[in-house]
């Protein structure tokens, strides 16, 4: 057994995270948005997934995770801007059931819904 090195541990992230992006760039049920700034600055991601389920005579279900906000951009409606193109996805999709995905340590996602 050996340490890791961190070099070693961001080249297997990466690669990890480069196959991801190839195999939901090819899925036409996976959707991905990735919002950069005028600089070129990753600054938002949503991912909306879709899939066939037996309820509702085989309908379409729909999943939004990966909702990330740059810290500096949080709180200028970029947020909504991105649910409000998810909702209008799902319906044109047909999808019965939208799910919002969160980690149970990050509570914070949900406030929205309370207002």
């Amino acid at each position: 057994m050996r340490w890791v090195q961190q070099e070693s541990v961001l080249k297997i992230l990466c690669q990890a995270y480069t196959n991801a992006f190839q195999n939901i760039d090819k899925d036409p049920n996976q959707e991905l948005i990735v919002v950069e700034n005028e600089n070129g600055q990753i600054i938002g991601t949503l991912q909306l997934s879709f899939w066939q389920y037996l309820t509702y005579r085989g309908g379409i279900r729909a999943q939004i995770e990966a909702v990330r906000i740059h810290k500096d951009f949080r709180g200028k409606g970029l947020g909504e801007q991105f649910f409000q193109w998810a909702i209008a996805r799902v319906k044109a999709k047909g999808a019965h059931v939208l799910q919002l995905t969160s980690d149970k340590k990050r509570p914070k996602p949900f406030d929205f819904m309370k207002n």
